[in-house]
This record gives structure tokens, C-alpha cells and sequence, in this order.
């Protein structure tokens, strides 16, 4: 499938499922028409998360344009990554590691000043508590087993602390964002994200990273 296949398909949802029938299907089937090739999963894709991807696209780019490009790249991406990968309980997050991969890429591109602020301020965050290496910091984050180490850390913490993480280093919510979302003042967001590094770190040097 090529790229301008996968625009066309987004576009002409009238051939398809009304858009409340695609919004309701479930992620399970979804999968299942990526590996059975059928495109009518992109449709479906489209109608349940494109809001949502463009929304993790522009939170990178600021850029509506952009943002929309990137979803179709997300498409297109994961229909080549489906198989081999089958995302039937976790199709959002997958989508959204896609997207947030494809954006960064286009951002660094680009050499946004704003947007590379950004990404500079949370990989300085983040290079506080996770391991050291020869590749950039968004590689090692992105790396299956300390990914997995991650999750297995946040399923330890609160709800309400595994919100504001997510929100910040998987959404990059400023911490005025998070502050307005959640109700709390700026100071107690800060504190928050820094406790939550500082345990972060602890957790992973437990589980043999070096730090």
C-alpha cells in the first residue's frame, strides 16, 4: 500500500461504515483486517483514533498541516508493522509510539526551535533517571525491554502519578497542561514528575540498569 493509497482510503469513508459504526469497532477487529490486508483498517483506524493521532502530532510539531501528514504516515506505517506485530490490546499506545516517532523525526527535520525546546527539556528530564548510552536518549526509551520496565514501574505508583507521567514524557504536556487537566497547582506537578524520576531511577538501578 502506498502513502497516497492510504490518503485515499482516510478520505472516502462514505465507502465504508458510517462514522459512529467505525468509532465502535472493536480493536481486536481492527487488527484482524490489518493482517488479513484489508484496507478498510485504515478506515476504521481513521474514524476510532485520527482526532487522537493528530493530537499527539501537533503536540510535537504545532502544526496542523504537519500533524495531518503525520497521521497518514502513521497509517501507512502501521500497516506494514501489522503483521508482524498484532497491538489487539494495546492498538491506541501502538498508534501512538508510531505517531510520536514519526513526529519527532519530522521535527527534527525541520530544527523547530519551540519544538526542539521541547524534546531538548524532557530528554534533559528524562536522562536523570534511565540508563546511559552510546544512542540518543528517545532510543533507549523506545527499546522494548526497558519499555517493559517502565509500565511494570507506573503500575506501582497511583493513578494519579502514572497520569501526569504519561502526560508529560508519552504526551508532552507542558506543566501548565497538566496542571489545568488535573486540577493541581504548577508546583505540585513539578513535584510529582521530579519524585517520580528520582523513584524511576531507584526502580530501574533495582532491576540491574546502570545508571
Amino acid at each position: 500500500m502506498t502513502r497516497g493509497a492510504v490518503f485515499a482510503i482516510y478520505r472516502l469513508n462514505g465507502h465504508f461504515k458510517t462514522k459512529k459504526e467505525v468509532s465502535e469497532t472493536d480493536d481486536s477487529k481492527i487488527v484482524d483486517l490489518y493482517l488479513a490486508r484489508d484496507e478498510t483498517a485504515v478506515s476504521h483506524t481513521a474514524g476510532k483514533y485520527g482526532a487522537k493521532i493528530r493530537a499527539v502530532a501537533n503536540r510535537i510539531l504545532n502544526d496542523d498541516a504537519a500533524a495531518e501528514e503525520c497521521e497518514n504516515d502513521t497509517y501507512l506505517a502501521v500497516w506494514n508493522l501489522i503483521p508482524p506485530n498484532e497491538p489487539r490490546t494495546y492498538l491506541f499506545p501502538f498508534l501512538c509510539k508510531v505517531a510520536r516517532f514519526i513526529a519527532a523525526n519530522e521535527a527534527r527535520k525541520r530544527k523547530s526551535s519551540k519544538r526542539n525546546a521541547i524534546l531538548c527539556e524532557l530528554t534533559a528530564e528524562m536522562e536523570e533517571c534511565i540508563p546511559s548510552s552510546d544512542s540518543d536518549v528517545e532510543r533507549i526509551v523506545e527499546a522494548k525491554q526497558l519499555g517493559r520496565a517502565i509500565s511494570s514501574f507506573l503500575e506501582t505508583r497511583s493513578e494519579e502519578k502514572g497520569n501526569v507521567f504519561v502526560r508529560r514524557y508519552w504526551f508532552f504536556d507542558s506543566i501548565e497542561e497538566i496542571s489545568k487537566r488535573y486540577g493541581f497547582s504548577k508546583s505540585k506537578v513539578k513535584m510529582i514528575l521530579s519524585r517520580m524520576r528520582r523513584d524511576l531511577k531507584e526502580y530501574l538501578k533495582k532491576e540491574g540498569y546502570q545508571i
